[in-house]
């Protein structure tokens, strides 16, 4: 008797300690998997005993497991401008970890509801941050231009003068698409070559988007020649060396 009081204590005692979700590594995980049998069961007749199942019928394949299911996009309404996301009081789906992570829990969106909708619908005459911008992936452009270094490629043998087209040219290689050369600004200077001297030094050219935003895009001028034999040597990610200005009054802003 006593012992069996000891059982019963022994396990109600783990039964209320895996229930306790106080303790995170005792939380129930609810994961979801559906199986198919290899060999289905044969159906037994009316009021027959039913068959013995073989060792074949406990062979299962995976039908759907929930911890790899792609979940569905989420649908989120934006409480103001979010660059590269849209405008306040659009309603926008994401995917569930980006809209948790980068809207909802920094407070920069809601989860849909016909209150939320109407609560961060943009009022008439409203001072709206993204009539700053001429679109919602404007400054996510601006951003990319910035960040990189674009190498303009230039005859070593032929005399040049650097136009816009060489400018749209390079950026177009890289996957940048300007329709117009009046989008690109270049430096007061005119910069002509060939000249070795100018090899790999950086200057500044100003590309607008959409007639409203404006990058400053950081470019340097790279030699090549037609003849293999007299190509300058390979640098392995240039890009990421230091460089002199060519314009000295680009000379603050290139460090």
């Amino acid at each position: 008797m006593l012992k069996n009081l000891i059982f019963s204590n022994s396990v109600s005692s783990r039964i209320t300690q895996l229930l306790n979700v106080n303790n995170a590594a005792l939380q129930q995980v609810r994961t979801t998997f559906v199986l198919k049998r290899l060999y289905p069961v044969e159906l037994h007749k009316k009021n027959e005993k039913p068959r013995k199942l073989r060792g074949k019928h406990f062979n299962y394949v995976m039908v759907e497991d929930s911890n790899t299911k792609k979940q569905p996009d989420v649908e989120v309404v934006l409480k103001q401008f979010v660059s590269g996301i849209g405008r306040k009081g659009e309603v926008v789906k994401l995917r569930p970890n980006y809209a948790y992570n980068h809207l909802l829990l920094p407070g920069l969106a809601d989860y849909v509801t016909p209150e939320n909708v109407e609560k961060y619908k943009p009022k008439l005459g409203e001072d709206n941050e993204e009539e700053k911008h001429s679109s919602q992936f404007a400054q996510r452009t601006v951003n990319m231009l910035q960040n990189r270094v674009f190498a303009i490629v230039m005859n070593k043998e032929q005399p040049w003068v650097i136009e816009p087209w060489h400018i749209r040219a390079s950026l177009r290689k890289c996957g940048y698409y300007i329709k117009s050369d009046s989008s690109i600004e270049l430096p007061k200077e005119k910069i002509t070559g060939p000249d070795m001297q100018k090899q790999n030094k950086e200057f500044y050219v100003t590309v607008t988007i959409n007639g409203l935003e404006k990058a400053r895009v950081k470019c340097r001028i790279h030699h090549w020649s037609t003849d293999p034999s007299d190509r300058l040597p390979y640098v392995y990610e240039h890009w990421l060396q230091s460089a002199e200005p060519l314009i000295p009054e680009d000379t603050p802003r290139a460090e």
